[in-house]
């Protein structure tokens, strides 16, 4: 018996929007792709859309996960959910994109880096000075 290939190549194969981001591992189920969706943090060639909106291959695609954004191309068509390797290859991120999630990246990193981190936790009586002092202050 033949295997068949999950990953399809052909334009005419379309896949709805929240499948296609679940099978792409954008989002980790399909509830938090179509959440995304309707709250209007992915596009379809610039334009808002719903979860059932078919996707074919060529679709641009605009994907704002907090902080970062990624703008990609649909390059293939994916109905099962398949190893991240594999799951790479449905996609093509643009190089603006590539660079502007490695810059925001070390951005994020050096402000965590300057900011300064408490060496332990707050004993009992510094609580208590801690809720002392905002209630004083509310």
């Amino acid at each position: 018996m033949a295997r068949r290939n999950p990953i399809q190549e052909t334009a005419e194969d379309t896949l709805r929007l929240d499948k296609w981001l679940w099978a792409a591992r954008f989002f980790k189920t399909r509830a938090l792709a179509s959440e995304a969706i309707n709250g209007g943090k992915v596009h379809i060639n610039g334009t808002r859309c719903k979860p059932s909106k078919t996707v074919q291959v060529g679709d641009k695609l605009t994907i704002q996960r907090t902080p970062y954004e990624y703008a990609i191309t649909i390059c293939k068509i994916n109905r099962f959910r398949r190893p991240a390797k594999e799951a790479v290859l449905l996609y093509e991120e643009s190089e603006e994109s590539q660079k502007a999630r490695e810059t925001l990246a070390i951005q994020l990193k050096l402000q965590a880096a300057s900011m300064p981190q408490p060496s332990h936790r707050p004993t009992k009586k510094e609580r208590r000075k801690i809720i002392r002092f905002t209630n004083k202050n509310s």
